[in-house]
């Protein structure tokens, strides 16, 4: 028996690479081996939920929010109605509070009622969920476009669809994980192609209120990958602040660059990041993998759900989880604003 014991064989798997480990033990260190054997489970297990964002998820919410159905989700109009419907039921049966009285922040556009859709997560740190991170992106389109193939519809899958189930996940896993010191908005914007209307009013709104505002990210445009020589996404407004580094830095890959052509179009001031950076002077991004070579149906009818790259989407959203959670969870606030 004690020659059966001494070449007792432990074999586990680790889950995040699909390999086997073989650990020999003896009689004595079978108890101290199984303990070590159960935490690595444990860290492997943590690293799977941290990686829990699956394709099937992603590519069900883009193709419904992308569909027909809704009528290229233009401010107003019952198409966005159902965007909105959706994404308050996404937020409810995963435990994601309303920040105000409801998830609806509603505001007008002349005569047209528009309304972002406010996601909530508390910060389990008594100190630090006084201090909030927004992510965000627009979930509304402009409804229709010159017609192709008798197609009128602009179903703005990449613009910005995209965006709005990234964000959509990332609530999902940290409702999940419940892995944040800071509290976190997730906000979806309404009449962004309509001049930047949801996201301005829900900033003017957040700064009457004196919120503790630390960053805020917004997700433009990510349904479809760079080319392989080029990093994976860029961040408008590069150098205003150490934001994409720190961000690379968390997340332990160079994911994040800096793309000239953001600067030369000025994209800083044209996506939803910008009424956040205007009224709180905090770093405030829009982060794309749009860049004008790699997608050609911008305001499109051909900006459709097969038209993205889901594969590359899951994996965006997956890596960029420890580097939104390094982020949410520094002890100090690190990202700042560069001088000048």
């Amino acid at each position: 028996m004690k020659r059966i014991f001494s070449l007792l064989v432990l074999v586990f798997i680790l889950s995040c690479g699909g390999q086997k480990q073989i650990i020999e033990t003896n009689p004595e260190t079978v108890v101290q081996n199984t303990s070590e054997v159960q935490t690595k489970i444990a860290e492997n297990k943590a690293i799977e939920i941290k990686k829990h964002v699956n394709l099937k998820d992603v590519k069900t919410s883009l193709e419904y929010l992308a569909s027909d159905e809704l009528e290229g989700r233009n401010t107003g109009t019952e198409g966005i109605e159902k965007a909105a419907v959706y994404i308050e039921k996404l937020f409810k049966e995963n435990n994601i509070k309303p920040y105000f009285e409801t998830y609806r922040d509603s505001f007008n556009v002349k005569k047209i009622v528009g309304y972002n859709v406010v996601g909530y997560i508390e910060g389990n740190d008594p100190k630090l969920k006084d201090e909030f991170v927004i992510l965000g992106a627009h979930y509304d389109h402009i409804g229709t476009a010159k017609e192709v193939n008798g197609d009128k519809i602009a179903n703005g899958a990449n613009d910005d669809a995209s965006g709005t189930v990234a964000v959509l996940e990332w609530a999902k896993h940290f409702s999940k994980t419940k892995s944040n010191k800071r509290s976190i908005l997730f906000t979806l914007y309404s009449a962004e192609e309509m001049g930047l209307k949801g996201s301005g009013h829900l900033a003017e709104r957040l700064k009457k209120q004196n919120l503790d505002l630390y960053t805020m990210i917004n997700f433009e445009m990510i349904g479809v990958p760079r080319a392989e020589n080029e990093i994976m996404a860029y961040m408008s407004g590069y150098g205003k602040s150490n934001l994409a580094k720190k961000l690379n830095a968390y997340g332990g890959d160079e994911m994040i660059g800096f793309f000239p052509k953001a600067k030369e179009f000025n994209l800083f001031m044209r996506s939803d990041n910008y009424p956040f950076y205007k009224e709180f002077k905090v770093p405030a991004h829009a982060i794309s993998t749009f860049d004008f070579t790699n997608f050609e149906y911008y305001h499109h009818v051909d900006d459709e759900a097969d038209k993205m790259d889901f594969n590359h989407m899951t994996n965006f959203i997956n890596k960029m989880i420890p580097a939104l959670e390094g982020m949410i969870n520094t002890p100090t606030k690190e990202i700042k604003m560069n001088n000048g």
